[in-house]
């Protein structure tokens, strides 16, 4: 299996636009994830790219051949529904072997197989329960072995843990991570939640609620370096500041009129001029929060703390700053009994150095 290329598709629906001249390149035996809102044409993405759906213009490849227009069961391609769409009168077996016996695979070489692929998933020990007797989590994995068990070159997941609590959903990401990198078949994964995509991708593309793919790179890229203020506040939480670029001789900040001109770092692969109209993003966990003053900082703002929401692993603060202004703190949840207790209306110092911050145009 070679890449898969789309080229300059657009797709709509009733005259509404889905996808808007997109053009993405998904490598060879990647875990890539398709982020976007409800509604920002994933889905129809994924049903282009497996053949449930046609174009209206463009093309999509594997490779160098373009199978834009190439009937569905000459796609080496199998795709995980969020439902899982297994038959409740078959066994787990039956489920699993059921293409192959559609094919008229040999009677022998299908149980092999169906005993080889419910081992991959761990569900070798439940090959003659019926569907009913399953959990979400193990009825996922009859969904997984049923659409790996023919080798495809790509399989699609469409939302595939939607239906499933948090603990499992966690337990599901890591074994999900695991049989791709065992399979080295390429994946591609559509979901609306972050974490989900942040957990599982070694690349992904962001998609707005227009059609566009905003981002594409590694999580690591897309967290640490949004490229817009939409993929900042959608992947992740933010804090984002309107204000004015301000170049003096080697130094560089960013004015807000009301809080003042802050330190920062001018990247330089960018003609930034001063005096435009810029967006400032750091992320919650880039402050430092106290209520003492620090030193060796580069910037430094203060306020009183509106609300506290503990998340176990960390505490966050909204922090309301002098001008009316909320700013959201992560603090890492450290010690059992921290030195400095923190709360509601304490009056607050809050610290970032000028590295952590990220400038955006939009």
């Amino acid at each position: 299996m070679r890449e898969i290329k789309i080229k300059n598709v657009k797709k709509t629906f009733n005259g509404e636009v889905i996808l808007d001249n997109v053009n993405l390149t998904i490598p060879n035996g990647a875990f890539f994830a398709l982020l976007g809102p409800s509604g920002s044409g994933k889905t129809t993405l994924l049903r282009l790219i497996a053949g449930f759906e046609t174009v209206d213009s463009g093309s999509i490849f594997f490779g160098d051949k373009d199978i834009t227009y190439l009937p569905i069961h000459k796609r080496r391609v199998n795709t995980v529904f969020q439902n899982y769409a297994l038959f409740p009168h078959f066994n787990v077996f039956d489920n699993v072997a059921y293409s192959l016996k559609i094919k008229k695979v040999p009677k022998d070489i299908i149980e092999q197989k169906v005993v080889s692929v419910l081992k991959k998933v761990h569900l070798e020990k439940h090959i003659y329960k019926s569907i009913s007797q399953l959990s979400g989590g193990q009825q996922q994995r009859v969904a997984l072995a049923r659409a790996i068990i023919n080798e495809p070159d790509v399989l699609l997941l469409d939302e595939p843990l939607a239906a499933l609590d948090l603990k499992l959903r966690e337990e599901m990401l890591v074994e999900l991570i695991d049989l791709q990198s065992s399979l080295k078949t390429t994946f591609v994964y559509v979901t609306h939640d972050q974490f989900e995509a942040l957990t599982v991708a070694d690349r992904m593309a962001i998609m707005n609620g227009d059609g566009e793919i905003e981002q594409v790179g590694t999580p690591k890229e897309i967290y640490e370096f949004p490229g817009s203020s939409f993929v900042a506040k959608f992947v992740g939480s933010t804090n984002i500041f309107k204000g004015v670029l301000k170049i003096e001789g080697d130094k560089s900040y960013f004015e807000v009129g009301d809080l003042g001109k802050f330190e920062i770092n001018l990247p330089k692969n960018k003609g930034w001029e001063s005096g435009r109209n810029i967006l400032m993003s750091i992320r919650p966990e880039k402050f430092e929060i106290c209520k003492t003053e620090l030193q060796g900082f580069s910037n430094c703002l203060e306020g009183n703390v509106a609300s506290i929401v503990y998340h176990g692993r960390s505490t966050q603060y909204n922090v309301r700053l002098n001008n009316g202004f909320r700013v959201s703190v992560f603090e890492q949840n450290e010690e059992h009994f921290p030195q400095e207790v923190i709360d509601y209306e304490d009056k607050v110092y809050i610290y970032w150095q000028k590295e952590n911050v990220v400038l955006l145009e939009k």
